[in-house]
């Protein structure tokens, strides 16, 4: 575990956050480098010998540092922007390991993806497929592409997340897609190399995805058949973390070893782009405790950090667990809505949440916060963003610096 008390103290790998919170202030993010080595290695070990790529998700969190810690580890990069394609080039990662995903390429991120040369991309439409064609063969190039499948499985997550039933954005439908790929293969500037799919996200019960799986590989087995040269099999990410103690999440080798079992001997090279199972236990928030307010319904713990920061709270309605960063196992507990100052009522981190008792000036952690937090957060109500910091090898760095208010307009 990354995160531990230490003489009552919480630290990250040994490195006390009331000492970076007292140099850089808060609201704070920090991560544990070595936490995120060792859940990509996790992957990494659990496929063995069978062909495959890990792919970090970088939308989950894009901080070039954190791309660059899993560049130098042997990382790919799944992306969903021309942005994050810059973003791991400036950290050094190779283009030739990177899958585009995502429903809504411009020409121009098309472009700029097949002028650096990407690995492939994830086809979401066969308008998508024209515009790939068409752009690649102007370029003098051939594009090679994996359709995305939508295998009409539910990821039992939610809804906001979840990406694999018909009635989603996501992909090209199960059932009309090998028509789909005998038309691509008539087309002059793309290759057609793959299959792919991604069901949704904070998977707990992996029945789902494992049934994916066993659809795919029947849809490769029946597109080969067919003539058609898939050598790729994405099967994307969306293994869950434990937000809550009470959550039961997977274990990586145990998902990974399900599926290296299932696609024994069939000639595939296996992609997936974990994100949020590599980086989120990794990341905690830091807050200090401006008020304590009292109602006369309601006691409120009322911080520094706000829905700009985290929204998760806000748009999924999700759990993070918060704990004071100085342990006193002596303070009562108390019932509280820990709020932030942004003017909404929908700005909270936690509802009706047992807390023991706590003062202003205190610090909280908010944990399992290192995936969708910073890379969610905004500038609404004109707050600066976060620091961020890594801890790495005993010690600890700002890898993003506060922002400051003269950066709120830079632009306008």
């Amino acid at each position: 575990m990354a995160y531990s008390y230490i003489d009552g103290t919480l630290t990250c790998d040994g490195i006390s956050l009331e000492a970076i919170a007292g140099e850089l202030g808060t609201p704070v993010y920090i991560y544990s480098a070595a936490d995120i080595l060792e859940r990509y290695r996790a992957y990494d070990r659990a496929f063995r010998d069978l062909p495959h790529q890990v792919c970090y998700a970088v939308k989950a969190n894009s901080n070039i540092n954190i791309l660059r810690l899993l560049a130098d580890a042997g990382a790919g990069f799944d992306i969903v922007s021309g942005g994050e394609l810059f973003r791991v080039l400036q950290a050094g990662g190779e283009a030739a390991t990177v899958v585009f995903s995502g429903v809504g390429k411009t020409a121009e991120e098309i472009e700029y993806a097949l002028g650096e040369g990407i690995h492939i991309f994830n086809c979401e439409s066969e308008a998508e497929l024209a515009v790939i064609d068409s752009v690649a063969g102007r370029l003098g190039k051939r594009a090679r592409i994996a359709f995305r499948v939508n295998p009409d499985v539910d990821a039992a997550t939610h809804p906001y997340i979840s990406t694999g039933m018909s009635e989603h954005k996501f992909g090209i439908d199960i059932a009309d897609v090998e028509a789909v790929y005998r038309r691509a293969l008539e087309l002059p500037s793309v290759l057609v190399e793959g299959v792919s799919c991604h069901i949704g996200s904070q998977i707990l019960d992996t029945n789902p995805l494992l049934e994916a799986v066993d659809k795919m590989i029947e849809l490769v087995d029946r597109l080969r058949a067919a003539g058609v040269p898939i050598r790729h099999l994405d099967l994307g990410g969306g293994i869950g973390v434990p937000y809550r103690p009470s959550d039961m999440a997977p274990e990586i080798p145990d998902v990974v070893g399900a599926i290296r079992r299932k696609l024994a001997g069939r000639d595939l090279i296996v992609s997936v782009e974990p994100g949020r199972s590599i980086v989120g236990e990794s990341g905690v928030l830091l807050t200090r405790v401006l008020y304590r307010k009292r109602t006369a319904r309601k006691q409120f713990l009322v911080v520094d950090a706000a829905m700009n920061d985290l929204i998760r709270p806000a748009l999924y309605k999700s759990h993070h667990e918060i704990v004071p960063v100085w342990k006193d196992r002596g303070r009562a507990l108390v019932t509280v809505d820990v709020v932030g100052p942004v003017c909404e009522t929908g700005d909270f981190l936690a509802k009706d949440r047992d807390l023991p008792l706590t003062e202003t000036g205190e610090l909280l952690a908010i944990c399992t916060a290192g995936a969708y937090g910073f890379a969610q957060s905004s500038n609404y109500n004109s707050r600066p963003r976060a620091a961020e910091v890594l801890v790495e090898k005993g010690a600890w760095r700002v890898i993003r610096r506060r922002e400051t208010n003269a950066d709120l307009i830079r632009g306008e």
